[in-house]
């Protein structure tokens, strides 16, 4: 027997209708320094087991009223069985494995045997809670609500997101995009008291300023044109949870005012109506904007961007916390190889060097896209470098500076498709635009002279978004 039973004294319980067998096994195990509970009846055990946390249970098959099997089904199975039988059958080992036993021990017992037994058990259960242990501290460590990060900046993020969580404080949050601003407003919903009520989330700058309105306040039936019935705006969805202002930057001014007024009063009012109606509203934007330089141009009102950013979290992109790449590239392989119904692959040097190297403008949300296209075309067990988008694999120290001749030539030039090259153009301006802004997509869509609108569906077709 190792020392471990004697360092560590486990607690098993004996049950058998034979009084001989409960006291023979009693002295074996706890000559080996097991701590021993005996029951003559599967009843017996079961209030035992009511009571007391045993670390193994060892059981005869065959006991007046509940089976040994029996006994395992009533208690739920929390405690792992070895069942003693005198009627060794391969057709009974099957179904006791079945049912979830750990072993079973064939009647008159050696104790030589009882004691391997013992020991194959608690070197398996050892290995079992040094996992749970081990998994327990990844996601203290690596993981909060579903954000996977090791760097120190998002350590910090995520302990001034538990400070906030249980006030009622406006929070500003900002970033690039794709560097989980949503998932951080999320994350402090989820954990304040409104975690029972409505998380909503809008994009400020996917609707059309026509209809924002409308969409905030809510509507009287007749108030404009398609007015066809009261609508209920996203205030009153919220109403004892959360609104989500995303790209709260590219609000209209006119709205703007709006929105303070709603702030100010803890009411809204519809469009085409003049009653107020209260509502109690958690306010979380989020923007890539410098709202502070806006509003000192006048392009966002002074007074609202302070009633937001009574509390301010910066998030930084990618590129700056290269640290949380790797966990980051482990936790959407195993996601996407788990939903694609795939094989986990494993990440070669040459492969996480490109990814570590690569400036990743479209932050997270690129990585995954990527991520996910390059698990789909690998054929063997690693990742493949080739699996990679090309805009990951060309990329070099430097090129982000280079002119946009010589990162034109860094294509693909093997391919003569027009459509090909012309895609991989595509990319890499958008990429190279994304970067200098700073992720900026409203100011890269004018440096590309492209509508706001044509670039979010290029993104999307990109795998960028």
């Amino acid at each position: 027997m190792s020392s471990a039973a004697s360092s560590h004294p486990w607690s098993v319980l004996i049950v058998d209708d034979d009084a001989g067998v409960r006291t023979s096994l009693g002295i074996v195990l706890e000559t080996a320094g097991y701590n021993i509970t005996s029951a003559e009846t599967g009843e017996e055990a079961l209030s035992l087991l009511g009571k007391t946390a045993f670390d193994i249970v060892l059981c005869d098959f065959r006991l007046p009223g509940i089976s040994g099997l029996e006994l395992l089904d009533r208690s739920g199975g929390q405690v792992p069985l070895i069942l003693m039988t005198a009627y060794g059958a391969a057709d009974l080992a099957m179904e006791a494995f079945k049912r979830g036993v750990f072993d079973y021990i064939s009647k008159p017992i050696s104790p030589d045997k009882l004691l391997f037994t013992l020991t194959k058990f608690r070197e398996f259960e050892g290995l079992r809670r040094e996992n749970l242990s081990l998994k327990a501290s990844l996601s203290e460590r690596y993981s909060f609500n579903n954000i996977i990060a090791q760097s120190e900046s998002f350590r910090g993020v995520f302990d001034m997101v538990r400070r906030l969580s249980p006030f009622t404080t406006t929070v500003l949050i900002t970033g690039e995009s794709g560097t989980g601003k949503e998932l951080i407003a999320r994350a402090i919903h989820e954990n304040s008291a409104r975690r029972g009520k409505p998380f909503v989330a809008i994009n400020c700058g996917a609707i059309p300023e026509n209809l924002m309105e409308s969409e905030l306040f809510g509507h009287k039936k007749g108030a404009f044109t398609d007015a066809s019935r009261d609508k209920r705006g996203l205030f009153e969805e919220a109403d004892g949870g959360t609104l989500f202002l995303d790209e709260v930057g590219e609000l209209p001014l006119h709205l703007q005012v709006k929105l303070l007024r709603a702030l100010q009063e803890h009411a809204i009012r519809h469009v085409g109506d003049e009653e107020l109606v209260p509502v109690d509203v958690r306010i979380i934007s989020a923007t890539l904007r410098n709202l502070e330089e806006d509003a000192r141009k006048g392009l966002f009102r002074e007074d609202l961007y302070y009633r937001l950013n009574v509390v301010g979290i910066h998030l930084l992109p990618l590129r700056e916390r290269t640290e949380d790449i790797p966990v980051l590239v482990h936790h959407f392989l195993e996601k996407h190889a788990k939903r694609l119904g795939l094989q986990a692959k494993s990440v070669p040097q040459p492969v996480m060097q490109a990814l570590l190297e690569y400036p990743w403008p479209g932050n997270a949300r690129e990585l995954e896209n990527s991520l996910e296209r390059a698990l789909v075309l690998s054929i063997g067990e690693e990742l493949e470098l080739s699996a990679l988008p090309e805009r990951v694999t060309s990329h070099r120290a430097g090129r982000l500076g280079s002119s946009p001749a010589a990162a034109s030539a860094e294509l693909d030039s093997s391919s003569l498709s027009i459509k090909t090259r012309t895609r991989a153009l595509e990319v890499d301006l958008i990429s190279r635009a994304l970067a200098q802004t700073k992720g900026n997509r409203t100011h890269a869509a004018k440096i590309l002279e492209i509508s706001h609108r044509a670039l979010l569906y290029k993104l999307k077709e990109y795998g960028l978004a």
